[in-house]
């Protein structure tokens, strides 16, 4: 694809094309996740396209930050929990400095979630939970391991990976090594409400001293 072509194709891409739906930030739960569940759940209904997804932002050892998609696992009280191999790039950068960032993007309502906050870990009772409620694909993935190290061809992989599917078939509740659940709990958590005029609505919850939550609302 040449220059030109790329910037019509960027030029000519549209955001929003549909109804967007309103947002009241004045009634609004006093805790964050209660609204993060109700959008969630509009966002389900509204056929939002993998809304479970998420952008996970962390920091390398050197300093630069490093961003890839996730799935959520569950949102609840202690926050935005997620799973991941502990020795992957990202277990490896929470292991050095337990902060990250999220977002989700849900376009066919214009709306935004970002939350920020301190990343703790599950207990291996909780990983083992977390891996095994979820699909065979899933337990095959994780049995095949070597996340985020050089892979010599896809022969390779695909080696490791039809041993993995096999074992994943034969043994359902096979144990994966270094699987963590990971829980980010929220100091800050925004809420984006896109508006076709560019009036964007943007709430922000922070956490106060005493655990409780402050509301304030941002310019777009």
């Amino acid at each position: 694809m040449n220059e030109s072509r790329f910037i019509e194709a960027l030029r000519s891409s549209r955001v929003w094309e549909a109804e967007l739906p309103s947002f009241d930030p004045s009634d609004v739960p006093a805790e964050p996740v209660a609204l993060f569940r109700a959008w969630f759940t509009a966002a389900v209904d509204a056929k939002a396209a993998e809304p479970h997804t998420m952008a996970l932002a962390t920091v390398g050892e050197d300093g630069r930050p490093d961003v890839r998609i996730v799935m959520l696992h569950d949102a609840d009280a202690r926050g935005w929990h997620f799973g991941s191999h502990a020795g992957s790039a990202k277990g490896r950068q929470l292991a050095a400095r337990p902060e990250a960032a999220l977002t989700f993007y849900w376009p066919v309502q214009g709306r935004q979630v970002r939350v920020r906050g301190r990343v703790v870990t599950g207990t291996a009772e909780q990983a083992y939970a977390d891996l095994h409620a979820r699909t065979t694909g899933a337990l095959a993935a994780a049995l095949v391991g070597h996340q985020s190290e050089v892979l010599g061809s896809l022969d390779e992989l695909a080696g490791a990976s039809a041993a993995a599917w096999e074992r994943a078939r034969r043994e359902p509740d096979a144990p994966a090594p270094g699987w963590t659940v990971y829980v980010v709990e929220p100091a800050e958590v925004e809420f984006f409400q896109g508006d076709a005029q560019r009036r964007h609505v943007r709430l922000r919850y922070r956490r106060t001293p005493g655990g409780g939550w402050d509301r304030e609302l941002l310019w777009p």
